[in-house]
Protein backbone atom coordinates (compact mmCIF):
# COMPACT_ATOMS: atom_id res chain seq x y z
CA UNK A 1 0.00 0.00 0.00
CA UNK A 2 2.98 2.25 -0.59
CA UNK A 3 0.97 4.15 -2.78
CA UNK A 4 -1.00 5.74 -0.58
CA UNK A 5 0.22 8.85 1.93
CA UNK A 6 0.35 8.52 5.06
CA UNK A 7 -2.82 10.64 5.59
CA UNK A 8 -4.97 8.11 3.78
CA UNK A 9 -2.87 5.03 5.68
CA UNK A 10 -4.03 6.39 8.43
CA UNK A 11 -7.92 7.18 7.79
CA UNK A 12 -7.95 3.29 6.01
CA UNK A 13 -6.20 1.65 9.69
CA UNK A 14 -9.21 4.11 11.19
CA UNK A 15 -11.68 2.35 8.40
CA UNK A 16 -10.57 -0.96 9.69
CA UNK A 17 -10.11 -0.73 13.26
CA UNK A 18 -13.30 0.45 13.82
CA UNK A 19 -15.47 -2.95 13.35
CA UNK A 20 -13.69 -6.07 14.01
CA UNK A 21 -12.88 -8.58 10.87
CA UNK A 22 -14.65 -10.76 11.39
CA UNK A 23 -16.43 -9.98 14.18
CA UNK A 24 -17.68 -13.15 14.99
CA UNK A 25 -15.79 -17.10 14.82
CA UNK A 26 -16.11 -19.75 12.12
CA UNK A 27 -19.69 -21.59 12.89
CA UNK A 28 -21.38 -18.55 14.85
CA UNK A 29 -25.10 -18.58 13.35
CA UNK A 30 -26.01 -15.27 12.06
CA UNK A 31 -29.20 -15.63 11.30
CA UNK A 32 -32.21 -17.47 13.03
CA UNK A 33 -33.54 -20.77 11.56
CA UNK A 34 -37.31 -20.46 12.13
CA UNK A 35 -39.63 -21.77 9.11
CA UNK A 36 -42.26 -19.52 8.59
CA UNK A 37 -44.72 -21.72 6.65
CA UNK A 38 -45.66 -25.51 6.52
CA UNK A 39 -43.32 -28.01 4.57
CA UNK A 40 -46.15 -28.29 1.88
CA UNK A 41 -46.24 -31.67 0.31
CA UNK A 42 -48.09 -31.98 -3.03
CA UNK A 43 -51.69 -33.59 -3.23
CA UNK A 44 -52.75 -35.55 -5.49
CA UNK A 45 -52.59 -34.61 -9.70
CA UNK A 46 -50.64 -30.86 -8.33
CA UNK A 47 -48.25 -29.52 -11.02
CA UNK A 48 -45.45 -26.61 -10.67
CA UNK A 49 -44.30 -25.03 -13.84
CA UNK A 50 -41.18 -23.07 -13.93
CA UNK A 51 -40.79 -20.35 -17.42
CA UNK A 52 -36.88 -19.10 -17.47
CA UNK A 53 -35.91 -16.50 -19.31
CA UNK A 54 -32.46 -15.76 -17.50
CA UNK A 55 -29.22 -15.28 -18.52
CA UNK A 56 -26.94 -17.92 -17.15
CA UNK A 57 -24.53 -17.10 -15.03
CA UNK A 58 -25.56 -13.36 -15.03
CA UNK A 59 -27.45 -14.06 -12.09
CA UNK A 60 -28.89 -16.69 -9.92
CA UNK A 61 -32.17 -16.49 -11.51
CA UNK A 62 -31.58 -19.32 -13.67
CA UNK A 63 -30.13 -21.56 -10.92
CA UNK A 64 -32.82 -20.45 -8.67
CA UNK A 65 -35.14 -21.57 -10.69
CA UNK A 66 -33.87 -24.91 -11.30
CA UNK A 67 -33.33 -25.41 -7.54
CA UNK A 68 -36.91 -24.20 -6.27
CA UNK A 69 -38.13 -26.56 -9.64
CA UNK A 70 -35.97 -29.70 -8.10
CA UNK A 71 -37.25 -29.48 -4.56
CA UNK A 72 -40.99 -28.98 -5.52
CA UNK A 73 -40.22 -32.50 -8.12
CA UNK A 74 -39.07 -33.70 -4.38
CA UNK A 75 -42.42 -33.11 -2.94
CA UNK A 76 -44.13 -34.49 -5.50
CA UNK A 77 -44.95 -32.21 -7.80
CA UNK A 78 -45.73 -33.10 -11.45
CA UNK A 79 -42.66 -30.49 -12.85
CA UNK A 80 -41.53 -28.86 -15.81
CA UNK A 81 -39.27 -26.89 -16.71
CA UNK A 82 -39.21 -24.63 -20.06
CA UNK A 83 -35.79 -22.50 -20.95
CA UNK A 84 -36.25 -19.85 -23.77
CA UNK A 85 -35.12 -16.53 -24.86
CA UNK A 86 -31.74 -16.71 -23.30
CA UNK A 87 -32.78 -18.99 -20.91
CA UNK A 88 -32.13 -21.25 -23.54
CA UNK A 89 -27.87 -21.35 -22.77
CA UNK A 90 -28.63 -22.54 -19.44
CA UNK A 91 -28.87 -26.01 -21.30
CA UNK A 92 -25.92 -26.45 -23.06
CA UNK A 93 -24.04 -29.27 -22.54
CA UNK A 94 -20.92 -27.64 -24.53
CA UNK A 95 -20.25 -25.88 -21.45
CA UNK A 96 -16.68 -26.05 -19.80
CA UNK A 97 -13.03 -24.26 -20.51
CA UNK A 98 -10.79 -25.34 -21.64
CA UNK A 99 -12.61 -28.34 -22.89
CA UNK A 100 -16.00 -29.39 -22.86
CA UNK A 101 -17.06 -30.07 -19.16
CA UNK A 102 -14.47 -28.59 -17.46
CA UNK A 103 -15.20 -26.13 -15.04
CA UNK A 104 -13.30 -22.67 -16.41
CA UNK A 105 -13.98 -20.83 -12.50
CA UNK A 106 -15.87 -22.85 -9.76
CA UNK A 107 -19.24 -22.75 -10.31
CA UNK A 108 -19.30 -22.59 -13.97
CA UNK A 109 -21.19 -25.78 -14.58
CA UNK A 110 -23.24 -25.78 -11.41
CA UNK A 111 -26.78 -25.24 -13.69
CA UNK A 112 -25.75 -27.83 -16.10
CA UNK A 113 -24.98 -30.26 -12.78
CA UNK A 114 -28.81 -29.24 -11.34
CA UNK A 115 -30.62 -29.52 -14.54
CA UNK A 116 -28.79 -32.80 -15.06
CA UNK A 117 -30.21 -33.69 -11.03
CA UNK A 118 -33.13 -32.51 -11.50
CA UNK A 119 -33.69 -34.85 -15.26
CA UNK A 120 -32.28 -37.85 -13.62
CA UNK A 121 -34.93 -36.93 -11.11
CA UNK A 122 -37.72 -37.35 -13.34
CA UNK A 123 -38.17 -33.86 -13.99
CA UNK A 124 -38.83 -32.86 -17.19
CA UNK A 125 -37.40 -29.53 -19.76
CA UNK A 126 -38.21 -27.93 -22.83
CA UNK A 127 -35.82 -25.63 -24.71
CA UNK A 128 -37.11 -22.77 -27.40
CA UNK A 129 -35.88 -23.68 -30.45
CA UNK A 130 -36.29 -20.15 -31.25
CA UNK A 131 -34.38 -19.11 -28.21
CA UNK A 132 -31.60 -21.62 -29.30
CA UNK A 133 -31.42 -19.87 -32.58
CA UNK A 134 -30.88 -16.67 -31.45
CA UNK A 135 -28.52 -17.43 -29.60
CA UNK A 136 -26.11 -19.80 -31.53
CA UNK A 137 -27.04 -22.94 -29.90
CA UNK A 138 -27.53 -26.49 -31.68
CA UNK A 139 -29.92 -29.24 -30.88
CA UNK A 140 -26.70 -31.09 -30.79
CA UNK A 141 -25.77 -28.71 -27.76
CA UNK A 142 -28.58 -29.51 -25.42
CA UNK A 143 -28.25 -31.61 -22.22
CA UNK A 144 -28.92 -35.31 -22.47
CA UNK A 145 -32.90 -35.13 -22.07
CA UNK A 146 -33.90 -31.59 -22.39
CA UNK A 147 -36.25 -31.50 -24.94
CA UNK A 148 -36.35 -28.81 -28.12
CA UNK A 149 -39.94 -27.26 -28.50
CA UNK A 150 -41.65 -24.87 -30.83
CA UNK A 151 -41.24 -21.69 -30.20
CA UNK A 152 -45.39 -21.02 -30.06
CA UNK A 153 -45.36 -24.07 -27.12
CA UNK A 154 -43.81 -21.33 -24.85
CA UNK A 155 -47.41 -19.62 -24.78
CA UNK A 156 -49.37 -23.52 -24.68
CA UNK A 157 -47.21 -25.20 -22.39
CA UNK A 158 -48.75 -22.02 -19.93
CA UNK A 159 -51.78 -22.76 -21.22
CA UNK A 160 -51.38 -26.44 -20.26
CA UNK A 161 -50.37 -26.00 -16.81
CA UNK A 162 -52.42 -23.37 -15.69
CA UNK A 163 -55.75 -25.16 -16.54
CA UNK A 164 -54.10 -27.94 -14.91
CA UNK A 165 -54.13 -25.52 -11.82
CA UNK A 166 -50.25 -25.43 -11.59
CA UNK A 167 -48.30 -23.21 -9.94
CA UNK A 168 -46.60 -21.42 -12.44
CA UNK A 169 -43.20 -19.41 -11.11
CA UNK A 170 -42.09 -17.24 -14.31
CA UNK A 171 -38.15 -16.00 -13.90
CA UNK A 172 -36.87 -13.16 -16.38
CA UNK A 173 -33.76 -11.01 -16.02
CA UNK A 174 -32.62 -8.84 -18.24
Amino acid sequence: MAQFDDEIMAAIQQSVAEIPHPSQPPGTNLYGSTKIFPDYQAEEGEAYFTLVHGIPHESSVSFVAVLQATRALRKGFETAIYFYGPGTLACMASRGFPTMGDAGFPGELNLNNSIETYIKEGGTVFCCRFGMALHGLREEDLIAGVIPAHPLDVQDAIIHYARKGAIINSTYNL
